[in-house]
């Protein structure tokens, strides 16, 4: 087994993963001078971004609620950042902050060892095959919410003759032109990918099944600016779903679906559901260019059954029913930090600081903002151990 072969000295933390949230903790190390090793299993930093995103993606959230601690958005930059300009921003990160991580590593296991009071890290060097061995003081759990794309399991997919995908296989709607098509999945994803599709001239449909806070930008700016200034976020939540039903009207209408009965920000905090920031889609379903379905039942060859009975023919599925996380398949030992879904056990705002020098970054569901939250407490916590 190779040991450290690439590092002359032993890192005091190792962060698993080369997202915004790896990247943004190493950044954060960066200022204490704290020897780090990033490990991402793809061939570059942030592949969410720069692989697998849509090309029509923007922010959802202001810039200033988007910014990576220590480097703010130049200030010629649109509020709403675009896709192409936020991989422009994390190529600046990374080069402004000197972040070298290593690619394709795979890491297959991760323990505390209490002989010697530090983290055991074996990975697979996706270049050489051969399992490499780390050792580090601190480890950092920075996978992301979305690690890897799910798929349900529907019955009779396999039997699909059409193109079936999920969207991180998707970058614009160019080549379905005049196709059927179905979204399945109502988050922001699918929202904006049968958007995309319907703007294409694809002939679109989306399955919604459960309910849907529906805002607008302008709305998520305003909570998020009085999230801020400690307004309660009850109070929040009720002026966010006034405000929606001012601007939207009733959406059982066009959705088949109410809206839940937590607020937006509840929801999120609670369950991890994003409200869906709209860019456009209500207006196409409101006027017929986007038919929205109930959950599918069954896939046989190009039919598609759903639940009220009906079926419709597709040439093409996307799937935008986000990701799962691998984390407990490779970390071990720990039993208090993360749940068997990979997500924090402890609750806001001490989400972030496990037993043992173990962290994770980027998984309270609060987005770029948490990021920037988290990787700032743990750079200090940790500088402050030593």
């Amino acid at each position: 087994m190779a040991t450290l072969t690439h590092h002359d000295q032993e890192p005091i933390v190792i962060i698993v993963g080369a997202g915004p949230a790896g990247l943004a903790t190493a950044a954060c190390l960066k200022k204490f001078s704290l020897p780090t090793l990033i490990l991402e299993k793809e061939d570059c930093y942030s592949p969410m971004w720069k692989k697998y995103a849509y090309d029509r993606l923007h922010l959802h959230l202001a810039k200033q609620f988007c910014q990576l601690p220590h480097f703010p958005f130049p200030s010629s930059s649109p509020t709403y950042i675009p896709k192409k300009e936020f991989i422009q921003y994390l190529d600046d990160y990374v080069s402004h902050c000197n972040i070298t991580p290593l690619f394709k590593r795979t890491v297959e296991s991760a323990f505390f060892d209490e002989s010697t009071k530090k983290w055991n890290v074996k990975v697979r060097n996706g270049n050489s095959g051969e399992v490499e061995g780390y050792f580090s003081k601190f480890l950092v759990v920075a996978t992301g919410e979305a690690s890897y794309p799910f798929i349900p399991d529907v019955p009779g997919l396999e039997s699909f003759k059409g193109e079936a995908i999920h969207t991180t296989q998707y970058k614009n709607g160019e080549k379905f032109k005049g196709k059927n098509v179905l979204v399945v999945g109502c988050g922001n994803s699918g929202m904006e990918v049968a958007l995309d599709l319907a703007d294409h001239g694809a002939k679109t449909s989306i399955i919604v099944r459960s309910p849907i806070h529906l805002i607008s930008r302008e709305m998520g700016y305003l909570g998020l600016m009085l999230s801020k200034f400690k307004v309660p976020y009850t109070v929040v939540d009720s002026i966010m779903v006034m405000l929606s039903k001012v601007i939207y009207g009733d959406i059982s209408k066009y959705y088949g679906v109410t809206r839940p009965k937590e607020g937006p920000f509840a929801s999120k905090l609670k369950y991890g559901k994003y409200p869906v920031f709209d860019v456009g889609t209500y207006q196409k379903i409101k006027s017929g260019e986007i038919q929205v379905l109930p959950a599918m039942t069954r896939i046989a060859g190009n039919d598609v059954m759903f639940e009220n009975g009906k079926s419709h023919q597709f040439d093409v599925i996307v799937f935008a029913t986000g990701f799962k996380r691998t984390t407990h398949n490779w970390l071990q030992g720990d039993n208090y930090l993360l749940n068997e879904d990979g997500f924090p056990k402890p609750e806001f705002p001490e989400h972030w600081k496990g037993k043992n020098g173990l962290y994770c970054v980027g998984l309270s569901r609060r987005g770029l903002y948490g990021i920037a939250f988290d990787s700032q407490n743990i750079a200090t916590h940790i500088n402050s151990l030593l």
